[in-house]
């Protein structure tokens, strides 16, 4: 892993490694987490990510997911530490978030959601 990165970077790629479902990296850069606790989380299409704030250890993001045939959000404040010199996860606040209709479809058809994915 890469000393340098900040927890907004970390953040970044660690998303990266849930599209690809990469368990061993995300329990790599987190306290809590393991690869076994991953593996058995549900398969999710990962489609955006949308960085909305962050401050020091803490970075606030949507993440918009497809779940079987429906679109959904994540929104989460996360928080990070330093350990070994590495910023790794800790834990994260969720906020109740849905997807508003005018707002472009996370799909990436260009489309606003209510004529696009909305079911």
């Amino acid at each position: 892993m890469n000393n340098n990165l900040t927890p907004k970077d970390l953040m970044i790629s660690r998303y990266e490694a849930f599209k690809k479902e990469d368990w061993k990296y995300i329990a790599q850069t987190s306290i809590h987490q393991t690869q076994n606790e991953l593996q058995n989380s549900p398969s999710l299409q990962w489609l955006r990510l949308e960085v909305l704030d962050f401050h020091d250890n803490t970075v606030e993001f949507k993440a918009y997911y497809k779940a079987e045939s429906s679109i959904d959000v994540l929104h989460e404040k996360s928080t990070f530490v330093k350990v070994d010199n590495q910023w790794k996860y800790e834990s994260g606040v969720l906020y109740k978030a849905e997807i508003q209709r005018n707002e472009l479809c996370p799909c990436g058809s260009k489309k606003k959601f209510k004529k696009c994915c909305k079911t």
